[in-house]
């Protein structure tokens, strides 16, 4: 039997079909890679939470995807923290008011980016709706084996009186967000139904005077540390739109990122000292 010699093949191919069968491989060759850095991206090794390395933080603006005022909250814990601790706001995709599971697909890049640079687990700040982008990534993505801890600023967990409204009055001012916000809708009919033995420890704040999440207690979680406000500062006036900048909720927000035990809800004793901390810019 004669030596086949290797890829005598090859020079029996016309040109055309030469180029042909090189992009085909060139196209496999990227698409192996392709599938090799998304594996990698979508499974980063996450260090234990108790090895002393910082973790991110990473914050998740309200309906709209305005980032202005966690910006400001992003500066402020980045300054406490020194350099070893990172604060980015995230930004949504679109205008921030479609599909909320979009927003946790975002929201998952970013938690697999910073694990990826040798974060610790990281802590997510949701503002607002941003508080059901962060439920929805935790029950999705499997946020207990990437969270440090979550943190919501008046959320509407259980939907909000407002969507309900602008469902059912203006449908057509109503975009998919909206409609996920709508309490009783399909999605966090789907998120109440898990429960709270699997998710990363929980710290709720709300303010009474919020006019824009109706009924306020809608941010209330089953298993998480739940804190209205007022329950800390009695009288202190808040409305949804200052939560990420007031002093008491930076303070408690400061507090609870210095903290290395368990969540616990803060004192009415601790109310001078809370908002000192928040308001001395330091």
């Amino acid at each position: 039997m004669g030596r086949v010699r290797p890829f005598s093949w090859w020079g029996g191919l016309s040109l055309r079909r030469r180029m042909l069968v090189a992009a085909v491989g060139l196209v496999a060759v990227a698409g192996a890679v392709a599938g090799t850095l998304g594996a990698l991206a979508g499974h980063p090794a996450v260090p234990p939470a108790d090895d002393g390395r910082p973790g991110d933080v990473l914050l998740v603006p309200g309906y709209g995807g305005s980032t202005t005022a966690l910006d400001a909250l992003a500066g402020r814990i980045a300054a406490a923290g020194g350099s070893g601790l990172h604060a980015t706001v995230v930004r949504l995709a679109g205008d921030g008011t479609g599909d909320l599971q979009v927003q946790a697909s975002v929201l998952n890049g970013y938690v697999n980016q910073a694990l990826a640079r040798g974060s610790g687990p990281v802590t997510v700040i949701g503002y607002s709706a941003g508080g059901v982008v962060a439920w929805l990534w935790d029950v999705e993505y499997n946020g207990v084996a990437k969270a440090r801890r979550i943190i919501t600023l008046g959320s509407p967990l259980h939907g909000a009186d407002l969507a309900a409204v602008g469902a059912a009055d203006a449908p057509d001012a109503c975009p998919q967000a909206c409609e996920e916000l709508v309490p009783g809708s399909s999605m966090l009919h789907r998120l109440q139904g898990t429960g709270s033995a699997a998710r990363p420890p929980w710290l709720s704040l709300w303010t009474t005077d919020d006019q824009v999440v109706q009924p306020p207690d809608s941010a209330r979680l089953p298993g998480a540390v739940n804190v209205p406000l007022q329950s800390v500062c009695p009288g202190v006036s808040i409305g949804h739109g200052q939560l990420p900048t007031a002093p008491l909720v930076v303070g408690i927000v400061l507090r609870t990122l210095r903290s290395a035990t368990a969540l616990s809800p803060p004192r009415a004793s601790d109310c001078r000292s809370l908002q000192a901390l928040g308001g001395s810019g330091s």
